[in-house]
């Protein structure tokens, strides 16, 4: 790394807990304290540090079970629904921004200029994910991506 020292997020997760348990901030050092196991569990599985993508794809996995805990709890468990929104408050602080439909039709149209295919059919689809997923993992929502990708192919 030629001396450059980047902080993991594990690093910025466990720091920015501390600072909320130094604040006596308890619903920010609790939800902190979940982000920071799942990034833990997810380095002790691999076995080595993980990359920025896998770091940056827990936290979107972490704010997609929050919400889907808010979608599927009853209105009237105000508490858990409001936990799970402050949850999603502060982890899209360590998520960066994602990409707008613009953004990846954009990287859609170039991934088909790529492979040479300028009347797609549905029997591209395969191989135009296969190429097109590498390039917005971790940076565009999946199901937006599928979304795009099924208009274009129509």
């Amino acid at each position: 790394m030629n001396g450059v020292n980047l902080m993991s997020k594990i690093d910025i997760v466990r720091t920015a807990m501390m600072d909320a348990l130094k604040a006596g901030d308890k619903p920010r050092k609790e939800a902190l304290s979940l982000l920071l196991a799942a990034l833990k569990s997810k380095f002790i599985d691999k076995r080595e540090d993980l990359t920025q993508e896998e770091e940056n794809a827990i936290v979107y996995k972490e704010i997609k079970e929050a919400q889907e805990t808010i979608d599927t709890t009853p209105a009237d468990r105000t508490a858990v629904i409001e936990e799970c929104k402050n949850r999603i408050a502060i982890y899209t602080e360590f998520a960066p921004a994602r990409m707008d439909e613009d953004a990846i039709s954009a990287i859609i149209k170039e991934t088909l200029a790529e492979l040479g295919l300028d009347a797609p059919s549905g029997k591209d689809k395969g191989k135009l994910m296969k190429s097109l997923m590498p390039k917005v993992k971790g940076k565009a929502d999946g199901q937006i991506v599928n979304k795009l990708v099924g208009e274009i192919l129509q």
